[in-house]
């Protein structure tokens, strides 16, 4: 199975480094990934967090479309419930005008924070998930040709209105997610690196069951995934060990940097650390480029995916960056042989 191969960025946070430096690697890794022929780049949200720098994609967005040529780039994703649908509307019908056909509104539910904090965003925030499906319709219409002649915001316009519109995708880690793109016919991307893969075959079966034609005719369906690769596996698993740590640490809900390279090399588990790190190893993506493009194929195929999104956390700025190009460099090998 062919698959279209994107990145998904979190700009993570690195003990002992400025946070401005997080923004400014997404920036430049973004411009690499343009260079490399990846089909997209989307930026995460989160707030009040030690461990990703990256609050506001749509101000990163606008700086990667300034500064790229051909990639898509979009939010993965704004989390809806803490805004206005008619102001993120406006805000993505402008970088449609800055980057016309490149831009996607990628579309959460989960707060991507803490409750004080959801609530700082919006005071509103314990009702506002409810609403999370008026708010997809709203942004559908405002981003599109306009609300139905019914809705009470219906002479409202988004502007800019520029010929081309943004692309709206669902994201998810639930049935919920694949249920609410279904409904609207948009397409769906199943968050893989937060489950560990637990529930994305299901969720991504049960998009294609319930999809109904929309916005989109058929049903278009991507996997965001974390993994690395190297020259050879002992690096790869060299530079994914603060990554290991990290989960470590998420798993007891506490939201670190990521150890540097130096901590981690210094960092001994406890037994019961060292048993939980390799009990998920198997599932890890992660070795050499091939290896890493092989699983990626596999895994593509087996839940239906379209497209994988690679997320690729790693404190080591070089190491993170010869990964991508690393992959790349694989995927277009690996799409030579099949031309052959």
């Amino acid at each position: 199975m062919t698959f279209a191969l994107s990145i998904l960025d979190q700009s993570p946070i690195v003990s002992g480094r400025d946070p401005g430096a997080s923004i400014r690697e997404t920036l430049a890794l973004a411009q690499a990934a343009d260079r490399l022929g990846y089909a997209r780049y989307w930026l995460a949200e989160h707030h009040n967090s030690a461990a990703q720098a990256g609050t506001s994609p749509e101000i990163l967005i606008a700086a990667i479309a300034a500064t790229t040529s051909r990639i898509r780039i979009g939010s993965a994703g704004i989390m809806l419930p803490h805004y206005a649908s008619l102001k993120v509307a406006e805000q993505f019908r402008v970088l449609e005008a800055l980057a016309p056909g490149r831009i996607d509104l990628g579309l959460g539910r989960a707060p991507g924070s803490d409750g004080r904090t959801a609530f700082a965003l919006n005071p509103d925030a314990a009702r506002a998930a409810d609403k999370f499906p008026q708010q997809v319709m709203e942004l559908i219409g405002w981003t599109g040709d306009g609300l139905p002649a019914t809705h009470p915001f219906a002479a409202i316009r988004a502007q800019p209105e520029v010929p081309t519109r943004p692309q709206i995708w669902i994201l998810g880690s639930s049935d919920y997610g694949a249920q609410v793109a279904a409904h609207f016919g948009l397409p769906y991307c199943f968050a893989h690196f937060i489950t560990d893969g637990q529930g994305a075959a299901e969720a991504l079966a049960l998009y294609r069951q319930t999809f109904r034609p929309g916005v989109l005719e058929q049903p278009y369906a991507a996997v965001a995934v974390a993994g690395l690769c190297a020259e050879t596996e002992a690096e790869a698993w060299r530079l994914w060990r603060p990554r290991e740590a990290w989960r470590l640490s998420r798993d007891r809900g506490i939201y670190l940097p990521l150890m540097n390279m130096d901590e981690a090399a210094a960092w001994t588990p406890t037994p019961d650390e060292e048993a939980a790190i390799l009990r998920r190893r198997p599932r890890a993506l992660v070795g050499t480029p091939e290896a890493l493009f092989a699983r990626l194929g596999a895994l593509a195929e087996e839940i239906g995916a379209e497209e994988v999104a690679v997320l690729t956390p790693c404190p080591d700025t070089a190491g993170r960056a010869r990964s991508v190009t690393l992959l790349a460099e694989a995927a277009g090998r690996a799409e030579a042989r099949a031309a052959a």
